[in-house]
């Protein structure tokens, strides 16, 4: 049986980051599927956005610009 590979802290944090950027996305109106798309399709941004130090809450707004 493979081995599960566990996350890095860090790889972990942004996962969590996204989760609550969704939870905003939905509260502005979003679909969860919506939400889970649009994050999938622009993760370079969103990480980006993460790395730059947004909090969930000012990356959901900043999309949604």
């Amino acid at each position: 049986m493979a081995k599960k590979e566990e996350l890095d802290p860090e790889t972990l944090a942004l996962i969590n980051w996204c989760i609550e950027v969704e939870g905003f996305l939905v509260a502005a109106g979003a679909t969860i599927e919506e939400a889970q798309d649009h994050i999938e399709e622009q993760i370079e941004w969103f990480t980006d956005q993460f790395y730059d130090g947004l909090t969930p809450e000012e990356a959901a707004k900043e999309a949604l610009a």
